[in-house]
């Protein structure tokens, strides 16, 4: 059994690449390389988005590719075409003329082929843009879906620990953006192919041109890699931070938090705070931008000195006669453009490979598995269940904790009983209905359901037989049809089911004061939304519950916005409608708990007593002790 007690940091991933730890700000050349790995299964992923449209980018890229030279040739022969017509010395005095002569028709095709590349050069760009726009969209969103479609599967745990909930935020935004590295990595093989077309037209003339200037941009390339590395090792750094950064943001200016921060005063505070975290982080990328900034331009220099150096070498020898004007306007030309591709390449590479450590943030996530899974071969779930549950020596403690939520708890939760929970804050009953519905696993003993542990059956199967309010239920901003049926999302659409959940939760009549009903949006966050009461929200949430036609019913504090009037009524429907069904009920409120077949008394994680309300207040113990507390409130 994998004690979640202590770090599980290494255990829940797949083995990743080497990321840097929060007192690092360098990484190796080996890990920057590794990081790589990760490009394959991406443009795999690109690939299997739209392999229609992933074909028509790469194939009108190849065709742009080689436009440069093509358009840089015409250019040579059209300057070639002037210089020597120039040199015949025709005699004509006006366009007419020449014409009419059709001495300037070559010229004349020359230049009309050159506006035709233009032309194409010009929509092939237009038609690459519009395929890679698509294909990005499909890409963030195939990605996004795929992000939801895992988180899905992860435990609990995940979604409680720190590190794991930075790795998500790495991945978030991830999703939305790494497109741009597609668009990237294909426009990094068209200006390959470029740059080898005009390569080829340099080896002609002057083979050592391209080495001096491949090695004139080898500095300039080192200083991007090592600055774009930097830039990553701060983001991965400052996640706990911006994450921070975001909270202050979201409790500064949202409807959630309005009334406390105007009443309390807390603007201020939360802007201060906001304003504070904000300076350093920036503090710490304009030192990065400095640096980056003086060295780029320093490394620059010398790439723009390999350049002259050839321009000058190309200038004498056409001086010399070696070459022609059109040579020269070729070989310029070709060698500038060349220059500023080995830059855009060198600069590319250094992006890609910074965005492949990017990416490991995304695929790494996608390595976390969860440990709570269904068996290969599960056992056939009862139904309807005969005997029931049985907790046998239970323990459990939440990850990074010390302290036992729960430990050494043994009994029994018989089939067609309601058994209610008391005990104070952090007794572990919450924890217990965890580890009941699956959401955690124990760390020492088991629990079975007729007979069977619990990790013997589907996990799919399991839940969907246990129907849960939590007391930090949900509040979705859908309508009030949609929040009901989010208790069976399968029924969404099935509007007699909801309506009769509703009247089993007592939203019905919550319903009914809505000006649309059940197509009413509810919550403010958007437009037409209409905000409800902490009670009916409630409601409306145990009426989610009972959309369910599940054999288990678990109410844990749902009532807690209610009357005391109101909640005995919901427990009294729930007690009616928990006939022939299983169900377990917390509540701090006595007069509510004393329905139930069987009260268990929690303390420190352990069962302290168990019985009727009349036999534990007989008793005499933690029960009644807590049960005249509260009765005296009321005298």
């Amino acid at each position: 059994m994998h004690n979640r007690s202590m770090p599980t940091d290494n255990s829940r991933t797949a083995e990743a690449a080497p990321k840097p730890s929060t007192a690092e700000s360098r990484l190796s050349l080996r890990q920057r390389f590794d990081a790589m790995r990760n490009l394959p299964p991406f443009l795999k992923q690109v690939w299997a988005t739209s392999p229609a449209l992933a074909v028509t980018s790469i194939g009108l890229r190849l065709i742009r590719a080689l436009m440069p030279l093509a358009t840089l040739y015409i250019g040579k022969l059209i300057i070639d075409e002037v210089v020597r017509l120039v040199g015949l010395g025709l005699p004509f005095d006006q366009l007419g003329d020449a014409w009419r002569d059709g001495m300037l028709n070559h010229l004349l095709w020359l230049l009309a082929l050159e506006f035709g590349l233009a032309i194409l050069s010009d929509l092939l760009g237009r038609l690459v843009g519009y395929a890679d726009t698509l294909l990005s969209e499909l890409f963030n969103n195939a990605t996004s879906i795929r992000l939801m479609e895992h988180a899905a599967t992860l435990d609990l745990e995940d979604f409680e620990d720190a590190d794991l909930q930075d790795q998500l935020e790495r991945a978030r935004r991830q999703t939305m953006g790494r497109s741009n590295l597609m668009s990237l990595l294909f426009g990094q093989a068209q200006d390959t192919i470029t740059v080898i077309s005009l390569a080829a037209g340099l080896v002609v003339y002057a083979p050592w041109l391209i080495v001096l200037l491949a090695v004139a941009l080898v500095p300039a390339f080192l200083g991007e890699s090592h600055f774009n590395t930097q830039g990553y090792s701060l983001n991965f750094r400052w996640t706990p931070e911006r994450r921070q950064l975001e909270y202050l943001r979201q409790a500064g200016a949202s409807v959630e938090t309005a009334k406390e921060v105007k009443i309390f005063n807390l603007n201020r505070f939360l802007i201060d705070r906001y304003r504070d975290l904000a300076n350093k982080f920036y503090l710490a990328n304009r030192q990065l931008a400095r640096q980056r900034a003086f060295w780029g331009t320093l490394l620059a220099a010398l790439g723009t000195m390999g350049y002259y150096a050839a321009y000058g070498y190309i200038a004498w020898r056409t001086v010399r006669g070696d070459f022609s004007i059109g040579d020269l306007t070729f070989l310029a030309g070709s060698f500038q453009r060349l220059r500023q591709l080995l830059e855009g390449l060198l600069a590319g590479f250094s992006q890609v490979a910074s965005q492949a450590l990017y990416l490991d943030d995304l695929f790494s996530f996608f390595e976390v598995q969860p440990e709570i899974v269904s068996p290969p071969h599960p056992v056939a779930f009862p139904r309807p269940i005969c005997r029931g549950f049985v907790f046998e020596g239970v323990g459990f403690r939440y990850p990074g904790a010390e302290r036992w939520a729960v430990r050494e708890l043994s009994f029994e939760l018989r089939a067609g009983e309601v058994l209610a929970l008391v005990g104070e804050n952090g007794a572990g009953k919450t924890t217990l209905v965890k580890l009941l519905a699956r959401l955690y696993d124990p760390d020492e003993g088991r629990i079975l359901l007729d007979g069977h542990d619990l990790r013997d059956y589907d996990i799919d199967e399991l839940r969907a037989n246990i129907g849960v309010i939590f007391q930090d239920f949900v509040r979705y901003h859908l309508t009030a049809g949609e929040n009901i049926g989010m208790g069976q999302v399968e029924f969404i659409g099935d509007g007699e089911r909801i309506r009769r959940a509703a009247e089993r939760g007592m939203a019905d009549e919550v319903v009914a004061t809505l000006p649309h009903g059940y197509d009413q949006l509810i919550g403010r966050r958007f437009h037409t939304g209409l905000d409800l009461s902490g009670g009916q929200w409630q409601k409306i949430a145990i009426a989610r519950a009972y959309m369910r036609d599940a054999q288990v019913m678990i109410l844990d504090e749902p009532t807690a916005a209610l009357d005391a009037r109101s909640e005995f009524e919901v427990f009294q429907r729930f007690k009616e409608l928990s006939d022939d069904r299983t169900a377990v009920l917390i509540s701090h409120r006595f007069s509510s708990v004393r329905m139930a077949d069987r009260i268990l008394v929690l303390d420190q994680g352990k069962v302290e007593a168990s019985g009727t309300h009349e036999q534990l207040m007989a008793q005499g113990g933690r029960y009644a002790e807590l049960f005249e507390l509260q009765a005296a409130g009321y005298r």
